[in-house]
C-alpha cells in the first residue's frame, strides 16, 4: 500500500534537499561579476536554483571554489522542480599552461646538461 505525503511535507522535504545540495556544492557559475551556486553538473550542462538565480545567457565561467575550471557558452534548457537547467553550446576547460604549437618527441630529453 502506497501513501502519498501531504503537499506541505513534500514541499518541505524538497526545500531541505535543495538546501543540502547548495551547501555541499563547491561549483559556482560567474556572470557579470556575480557568482551563483550550481546545484549539479553533468557532461552537457548544469542546474541552478530557479528562484534565486536570474536568467542566464551567453558566456559564463564555471568555478570550483575560487579556481576557474571552464568558460562556457550556454543556453537555457528547461525549468523543472525548482531548478533551471542550462546546456553547453561550447565548454572550454581552462589550462594551467599554454598549449604547444609543436609535437614533442617521445624520446626527447627532459633537460640539457651543460659542460662541466
Amino acid at each position: 500500500m502506497t501513501e502519498i505525503l501531504p503537499e506541505a511535507i513534500a514541499a518541505e522535504i524538497l526545500r531541505a534537499r535543495r538546501e543540502a545540495e547548495r551547501k555541499a556544492s563547491r561549483l559556482r557559475v560567474a556572470v557579470d561579476g556575480k557568482r551563483y551556486t550550481v546545484l549539479r553538473r553533468w557532461d552537457g550542462g548544469f542546474a541552478v536554483e530557479a528562484g534565486v538565480v536570474p536568467p542566464l545567457r551567453g558566456m559564463v565561467e564555471l568555478l570550483e571554489g575560487t579556481r576557474l575550471i571552464a568558460t562556457c557558452l550556454i543556453i537555457a534548457s528547461e525549468e523543472e522542480d525548482g531548478e533551471m537547467r542550462y546546456e553547453f553550446k561550447r565548454s572550454t576547460p581552462v589550462r594551467d599552461a599554454a598549449p604547444l604549437d609543436f609535437q614533442k618527441d617521445d624520446d626527447a630529453p627532459s633537460a640539457l646538461i651543460g659542460p662541466a
